[in-house]
């Protein structure tokens, strides 16, 4: 296949034949390092756009798969085998279209990634940098959703609303958040900075930062005053903590029992 041609944008007609490239210069100074093109395909065509802030962002993406993920071997692995990633770089497609209104376009891009990775996020939700899902089959992230840097989502994590509210109705995940496979966080709140959320919780309620939070429904747990580490396996029973708590309760009455007797 021969290479595309690129031809000024004012050329019609016969002068764009298919795969033809058309470039031009934004008019706006703050967009000057912004290639746009859109290339041509018979009746059809797709619009794309690039540069340098482009490719940086992707590095920092690949970075961040590799620092998470003990895993991954290669930058060109994690390009095109990652499904996280992919999801990821369709989703900013779709979000950009779904902010200058072109909904549909937005959610044909959104659904597309959803059948390409299994991975569905709603072309409205907001995502920060070194967003991380790890394998991925199973995550939907809601339409108001925001999400803060550095998250790690692992598969089948649900951010979802509460039913059919309108206006704010899924959760803000903060930055350095950490949701195990299978958690579920439903509704309007917020999950606070460096949280963790273990696999298979169910969060109906805010979480504060720093903390980790189990169970169905979620319990914040803290050891001794202090934040529980989790691994996805090891992780505190806040009923057996419970229960542990009651049993100390019991047994200093006993004694104050045998003293009084």
């Amino acid at each position: 296949m021969s290479a595309a041609k690129c031809v000024p944008e004012s050329a019609g007609g016969n002068a764009r034949p298919v795969g033809t490239v058309i470039c031009r210069k934004s008019d706006k100074p703050e967009w000057n390092r912004v290639i746009y093109a859109s290339v041509t395909f018979g009746h059809g065509g797709f619009i794309f756009f690039g540069g340098n802030a482009m490719f940086d962002r992707l590095r920092e993406d690949i970075q961040s798969v590799k620092d998470r993920d003990p895993a991954a071997r290669s930058a060109v692995e994690i390009l095109f085998l990652y499904p996280g990633l992919r999801a990821i770089r369709m989703h900013r497609k779709a979000h950009w279209c779904y902010r200058h209104r072109l909904l549909f376009l937005a959610r044909w891009i959104s659904q597309r990634a959803a059948r390409k990775t299994g991975i569905e996020i709603h072309p409205g939700a907001t995502i920060g940098r070194r967003f991380f899902i790890d394998h991925g089959t199973g995550v939907v992230i809601g339409e108001t959703t925001i999400i803060g840097d550095d998250v790690t989502l692992y598969q089948g994590v649900t951010l979802g609303g509460t039913g059919k509210d309108t206006g704010k109705r899924h959760p803000t995940i903060g930055n350095g958040v950490m949701i195990g496979s299978g958690a579920k966080v439903l509704g309007p709140f917020t999950v606070g900075d460096n949280s963790m959320i273990a696999a298979g919780a169910v969060v109906l309620k805010e979480i504060p930062p720093n903390c980790t939070a189990v169970g169905v429904p979620a319990q914040v747990v803290k050891q001794n005053g202090k934040r529980v580490s989790l691994d996805q396996i090891h992780i505190p029973d806040p009923v057996q903590m419970e229960l542990d708590t009651l049993h100390e309760r019991i047994r200093i009455l006993e004694e104050q029992i045998q003293k009084l007797s």
